[in-house]
């Protein structure tokens, strides 16, 4: 099964930049959108072969995610079921045979870290909502973590040290799922591997001399590994300040 995940940062803007022709080529089983910026019925968009399942935000233009699927679902779950963090499109999640998909995207603890607080109680409920996912079935989770996990994970960890993303408190909830028996599958596969980013600030230059952070992963199970094939970034593919993220399991 191959799966992709892509913040796009609004999809109207990355559909003029040949989403869809990226979205072919990719040729994926599951292909999982974050910051979609949509509510209902404001983008018409469909693949041959694909359901697509959407969960927008309260707000107009904000957040929201889509997980397009080439195989049927047994079921779908819009949110983590928390009133308080169901209201601004962060989570879809299918159930498939033998796994459950968890497409997230994570809250963005902002400048002056005005949102950490509330980032650290989103941080609780999400890793409740995944282990009580993990009992029952092997979880797939995907997205934009909104977060740096180690040094290597970005290019200026010393200058980010207490910045939005890259805060003892962000990373210590990352380091708290990979203990509660999940594997980050892209530093499993190349624990040592540098100057691999997934996004870039749109200034000075960022992309241009890859000053950039790895904040979308694909997080698995650690009894799934047996079935880990590839995980990789595809920096090479523009339209977004973030780059699609693959997986293959067998």
């Amino acid at each position: 099964m191959k799966f992709v995940s892509w913040n796009v940062n609004g999809l109207r803007a990355v559909q003029n930049k040949g989403f869809n022709d990226i979205f072919t080529s990719f040729d994926a089983d599951f292909f999982c959108l974050q910051e979609t910026k949509l509510s209902a019925g404001q983008i018409d968009m469909a693949f041959d072969g694909y359901d697509s399942f959407w969960n927008y935000a309260d707000k107009k233009g904000y957040s929201g995610t889509a997980t397009f699927a080439r195989i049927k679902p047994l079921s779908v779950t819009l949110g983590i079921g928390v009133d308080e963090h169901d209201h601004e499109g962060r989570v879809v999640t299918l159930e498939l045979d033998d796994l459950y998909l968890v497409n997230v995207y994570t809250p963005n603890s902002q400048g002056e870290l005005a949102r950490l607080p509330y980032r650290m109680e989103w941080e609780n409920a999400f890793l409740d909502y995944v282990k009580g996912l993990d009992q029952r079935k092997p979880v797939v989770i995907c997205g934009d973590l909104n977060v740096a996990h180690e040094e290597i994970d970005l290019a200026r960890p010393k200058a980010n040290r207490h910045n939005a993303g890259f805060t003892d408190e962000e990373r210590a909830c990352f380091s708290r799922l990979l203990d509660s028996g999940f594997v980050d599958t892209f530093r499993h596969l190349h624990p040592d591997l540098k100057d691999a980013y997934s996004w870039w600030s749109y200034r000075f230059k960022a992309k241009e001399k890859n000053l950039g952070w790895r904040i979308d992963y694909f997080v698995i199970s650690e009894r799934l590994l047996p079935r880990l094939r590839s995980a990789e970034i595809h920096a090479e593919i523009s339209g977004s300040d973030h780059c699609p993220v693959s997986l293959i399991l067998d």
